[in-house]
């Protein structure tokens, strides 16, 4: 796969591919809503014990955490909470990219106040990751530990991205997820064929709103924090990422501006199969049981 100099980090569709890929795991909890701003923002719950809060990545859903067994696992232990993020799954969808931007994260807090929750921790994978990683500079009281698995970004918005972030919404729009899964291929493979790109494309998208989509990666922006901000982060913070994920660079840049990051590489794994892997879950429940650990 060929690739620039420039290690780029995209609201990929991650968490869709985790539920093609991961083993089955069911578990019946109910649907829950609450109105965010003016917006329907859908929950599911289950657990007792210290709340816990699961925010996927692009193209995800809960069942981004339910299928591998994430969410069964740490409901076991603990209060745990999934949403769909705005433009996906079964909460609202807005059309215009303002509806986006740092409301996707004043979700998360509005969701914690919904349900009366001063202090949670907070879990998010690819564009959850991103979300959660402003969260813990923004709303730093609101959470007692941070793990980002599979994204980090800290860089300045350029005309570079740009560019690359209006080429992904126009091609979302036209059905296609080409750029997107270009990048999302293992560091170590192939780069996808024309046929793959269709057929993924065409399974992927299929039942998506592709204008709220689009509308999200327009809003892309908001999530990039210069190496400053992610210095002043105080939170307990965990990072995850598969070695064979070709954003690893970007976690190895993070790590240099907040030394207090604990980083932990999932050797064999892509940015895909991470979370599917029993390491993966193992890795979030020390950290859970003490986030001290990361300091």
């Amino acid at each position: 796969m060929r690739r620039t100099g420039r290690t780029v980090i995209t609201l990929i569709p991650a968490s869709l591919l985790m539920m093609l890929l991961a083993p089955v795991s069911t578990i019946a909890v109910s649907d829950r809503y609450f109105d965010s701003a003016g917006v329907q923002i859908h929950y599911i719950e289950e657990g007792t014990g210290a709340p816990v809060v699961l925010v996927h990545g692009f193209l995800g859903s809960v069942e981004s955490y339910v299928r591998p067994g994430v969410f069964g696992e740490l409901a076991k232990r603990y209060r745990v909470i999934a949403l769909d993020l705005r433009g996906h799954g079964k909460s609202g969808k807005p059309h215009d990219a303002r509806e986006y931007e740092r409301e996707m994260g004043l979700d998360i807090v509005r969701l914690l106040n919904h349900l009366a929750i001063d202090r949670a921790h907070v879990i998010g994978y690819s564009l959850g990751a991103l979300i959660v990683a402003q969260l813990a500079r923004t709303s730093p009281d609101r959470f007692q530990s941070v793990t980002l698995g599979g994204a980090a970004r800290v860089d300045s918005w350029s005309d570079e991205d740009e560019e690359r972030a209006m080429t992904e919404a126009l091609e979302m729009e036209r059905g296609s997820l080409r750029h997107i899964l270009r990048r999302l291929a293992p560091a170590n493979g192939p780069e996808p064929t024309d046929e793959q790109i269709q057929q993924a494309s065409a399974q992927t998208l299929a039942g998506q709103d592709t204008a709220a989509l689009a509308a999200v990666l327009r809003s892309e922006h908001q999530f990039f924090q210069s190496p400053a901000e992610v210095r002043a982060i105080r939170v307990p913070t965990l990072a995850l990422v598969g070695s064979n994920d070709p954003y690893l660079k970007d976690f190895q840049k993070l790590k240099e501006a907040m030394p207090q990051l604990k980083l932990l590489v999932i050797d064999g794994a892509s940015h895909a199969t991470a979370p599917s892997r029993p390491d993966f879950i193992q890795a979030i429940m020390r950290f859970l049981r003490d986030p001290s650990s990361a300091q």
